[in-house]
């Protein structure tokens, strides 16, 4: 996989490019946001691993930028800014997953492969999948252990956020931000209406349950419990 890794931190981007290069990854460095930015727009990388903070350009102009240019590589943001409104941001940019430093190797390394084996089956095929559930987003259909599950257009953009953070804790704010692409009072029951809903659909019936609340956290999509 070839990467690119935006950091102006040396030592840091030295660690971190090392150890991804043992793990037999084609790591190219930037070390502030103009050239990262340029770097980027050049194309030809598989994931781009951006810190928050950046010398000259901020790592989400970089982002933006990308995004507005049709770009559509995953973007892992780093950033030691771990505040909710941070992480909404991020996404919100453009960013597809967020991970706060300090971070282990090992994590960041699941984590772009992750990125990068969603993109690549979103690329062939428009779908998402998690065990046996199965979202076509060209066509518009959810599936489950082959049976066909019908969903509200909300309910499929919610199912759709939550596939394509496989894995992840998403919290209510990123659910709001990301689903409703506008600000909803935190404490209002939208979410867990739709929640309810959803895990109805996907997970009656179902001996293994994908949909999981993360008390005081959030939500998650997953089969490993």
């Amino acid at each position: 996989m070839k990467i690119l890794l935006v950091e102006d931190d040396r030592r840091a981007s030295d660690y971190l490019t090392k150890g991804l290069r043992e793990l037999g990854h084609a790591v190219e460095q930037a070390f502030d946001g103009e050239t990262g930015r340029m770097t980027a727009l050049a194309g030809g990388f598989d994931v781009l691993i951006l810190d928050r903070m950046l010398p000259k350009l901020d790592g989400l102009e970089i982002v933006k930028a990308l995004r507005n240019a049709g770009s559509t590589v995953p973007i892992l943001i780093l950033s030691a800014l771990d505040e909710v409104d941070e992480r909404v941001q991020g996404l919100r940019a453009g960013g597809d997953d967020y991970l706060a430093k300090p971070y282990h190797l090992e994590e960041l390394a699941a984590r772009i492969d992750a990125l990068a084996r969603r993109q690549g089956d979103a690329a062939r095929s428009g779908r998402l999948k998690v065990a046996d559930l199965e979202l076509d987003t060209r066509a518009r259909k959810v599936t489950r252990a082959g049976r066909k599950i019908e969903l509200t257009a909300r309910e499929f953009q919610l199912l759709e956020f939550l596939m394509r953070h496989t894995g992840q804790v998403v919290t209510r704010t990123m659910i709001l931000e990301g689903v409703w692409d506008y600000h909803f009072d935190p404490k209002t029951n939208v979410i867990d209406v739709h929640i309810s809903r959803l895990r109805q659909a996907i997970d009656k019936g179902h001996d293994v349950q994908l949909l999981h609340t993360i008390r005081g956290a959030g939500y998650t999509l997953t089969d490993d419990p």
